[in-house]
């Protein structure tokens, strides 16, 4: 846990939360032609982060000689032409009492997590200006200095997109894929929270004059564990959302802009194995960059 902690207050109101957003950037080395990058914020409270990993699928040959078909649209010949577009892929489960949190704070939640997930991956204002504050005001209050330091390094990657100058998407809409799940715990401070962890494979389309299946394709796969406090257990400045962590693999981006945080297209074909799109692969990969 960071120790961007919210001012003094009564005992059971220690707002001691987790932000994980002043995170380590961490480069793992991916065998994925066009560049494959790993970041990741800590654990807090001593909870591990569990890395989602991918492998070659069993029984794929690591490369073949048949010359791919032309795509004629650019997730054509890929597992995310088979994806929902844009919020369409972002489903909510439903919406129960759990522990200490009534299906009206629950639902609340998972709304609010909706929220930021469109914002932070879909919405092409944010992913092209550089200011974070339409992002950052969807988080407690705080929780925002963090989430400004994340912003000013590059470690904001890990859970949100902004494009490199120059980069520019196609009309299409990014294909988007995983799940969403949620559970009662309490962080190391005794806090009862509400965790809603998020598993999403996010394929964005960049203009390229490549007729390769995936080649004008970036593919970032996140996994982000959201926060939020019960209300009896913080002060007002603390109710609202959290990151307690966050990682992320890039797969076909440009290497230099990524040393920044931002997406742009990698310079090389992307021949990577499907199982970068799989949002139930694991995250342990090796890296080109």
């Amino acid at each position: 846990m960071t120790d961007d902690r919210p001012d003094s207050a009564p005992p059971r109101h220690s707002g001691s939360l987790l932000t994980g957003v002043t995170a380590l950037l961490l480069l793992a080395f991916v065998g994925v032609v066009g560049g494959a990058v790993l970041v990741s914020m800590p654990s807090t409270g001593g909870r591990p982060v569990v890395y989602p990993t991918f492998g070659l699928p069993a029984g794929t040959p690591a490369a073949t000689s048949a010359a791919p078909p032309r795509a004629s649209g650019p997730f054509d010949g890929t597992p995310a032409a088979g994806f929902p577009q844009g919020q369409a892929g972002i489903a909510l489960p439903a919406a129960k009492r759990t522990g200490p949190f009534t299906e009206k704070q629950v639902a609340a939640a998972l709304a609010k997590v909706r929220t930021v997930l469109v914002t932070a991956r879909l919405d092409r204002g944010f992913m092209t200006t550089d200011d974070p504050e339409p992002l950052i005001r969807l988080f407690a209050r705080d929780a925002r200095a963090g989430l400004r330091k994340s912003f000013a390094s590059d470690t904001f990657a890990a859970y949100a997109t902004r494009l490199a100058p120059g980069a520019r998407l196609t009309a299409d809409q990014p294909r988007v894929k995983g799940r969403i799940s949620y559970r009662a715990t309490k962080d190391a401070d005794g806090i009862r929270i509400l965790a809603v962890t998020t598993n999403f494979v996010w394929a964005y389309a960049f203009r390229t004059s490549s007729m390769v299946p995936g080649d004008g394709l970036v593919v970032v796969h996140d996994t982000v564990v959201w926060s939020m406090p019960h209300p009896d257990d913080v002060k007002r400045g603390s109710n609202g959302l959290w990151i307690e962590d966050a990682n992320s693999y890039t797969a076909n981006v440009d290497c230099a802009a990524f040393d920044k945080g931002l997406l742009g297209l990698g310079t090389r074909s992307f021949g990577g194995p499907d199982a970068v799109f799989d949002p139930a692969a694991t995250l342990d990969l090796p890296d080109t960059c």
